[in-house]
């Protein structure tokens, strides 16, 4: 089996990747109740009401489930059809998650006096809770999980990293890049960034994609994924030719502008269309993101991946 492509980076590289990924989560991110509470109940609960249900859906039945079941105890002692009825009412999905939900409260109540368990292992022992509905609750209520890997997760490992298309590659290269006991905020962010910047339609620039550096989709314009077979019309557009100067930069350490143009247009000419003004425009937008540094000398502008 191929090694996850994360394994041929180097730790400075990674390092960076860390940094500004976690930057860009806490300067601004979506706001949803569940990820400004560490309470365990209150995460399982948006855990089991989000699978397969769009998260704007899970809001405000998540928010009305609380103010009538504010605690495991109150959702044990609740009557079993009302919590389905509950979960009927909302469109919800299966009523059988109602049912698992309702067990696992009373197992919490009854079995564990009250507290949920933090290891992710002893978080499985409750109903219909998984390994990763498990290590949900242990990130995001705890920070004392592992990387969570969904969808979302592996698309943009796919398109960032060429991490191959493997569940055991996808959870090993996410484990490694996850920075120790940073759970809570790399799991929501990695996610964000999968909802927000990487979805099957790509947003990296408009988003402000934190890892547009170092991903090789953002490079090559190529932004197939395992949930994306088909090649997103993106050939010969904007994002595609700043992917390509960053590649360059990467590779080549330092360019003058009139080296640089020919390796992210194969018809760069200095003073045509797609030329050195062409060029220059692309790389202050970049300067202006804070991912390129541009230096002025006698007789050319140099640019260089900025650190």
């Amino acid at each position: 089996m191929d090694e996850p492509e994360t394994d041929h980076l180097p730790e400075a590289s990674l390092e960076g990747a860390r940094v500004a990924l976690l930057s860009w989560y806490r300067e601004d991110h979506r706001s949803f109740p569940w990820r400004e509470t560490t309470d365990p109940y209150e995460v399982l609960v948006s855990e089991v009401m989000s699978q397969q249900t769009q998260l704007s859906r899970v809001v405000e039945a998540w928010r009305e489930f609380i103010e009538r079941w504010p605690t495991a105890a109150d959702l044990a002692d609740a009557d079993r059809a009302a919590v389905v009825g509950f979960w009927t009412d909302h469109s919800l999905g299966y009523n059988n998650r109602a049912k698992y939900l309702h067990e696992a409260a009373r197992q919490v109540t009854e079995e564990f006096d009250g507290q949920f368990p933090s290891e992710p292992a002893a978080l499985q022992e409750l109903m219909g809770v998984g390994p990763y509905t498990a290590n949900a609750v242990a990130s995001f209520a705890f920070n004392n999980g592992e990387a969570v890997v969904d969808t979302n997760v592996k698309r943009v490992l796919y398109r960032a990293f060429g991490v191959p298309d493997s569940d055991t590659a996808f959870e090993t290269a996410a484990n490694r890049l996850m920075p120790t006991g940073e759970s809570r905020d790399w799991n929501n962010a990695v996610m964000e960034l999968g909802g927000v910047a990487c979805g099957q339609t790509p947003r990296c620039d408009e988003a402000g994609c934190p890892w547009r550096e170092w991903c090789q989709a953002y490079a090559t314009g190529d932004f197939t994924a395992p949930d994306v077979p088909e090649q997103p019309a993106f050939e010969g557009s904007r994002r595609q030719m700043r992917g390509r100067v960053l590649g360059a930069l990467r590779e080549h350490g330092e360019l003058e502008l009139d080296d640089l143009g020919p390796l992210v247009r194969v018809d760069y000419v200095p003073d045509g269309t797609y030329g050195r003004e062409w060029l220059r425009e692309l790389v202050e937008d970049l300067a202006d993101d804070g991912l390129v540094s541009l230096e002025e000398r006698k007789t050319s502008t140099v640019a260089r991946l900025r650190r």
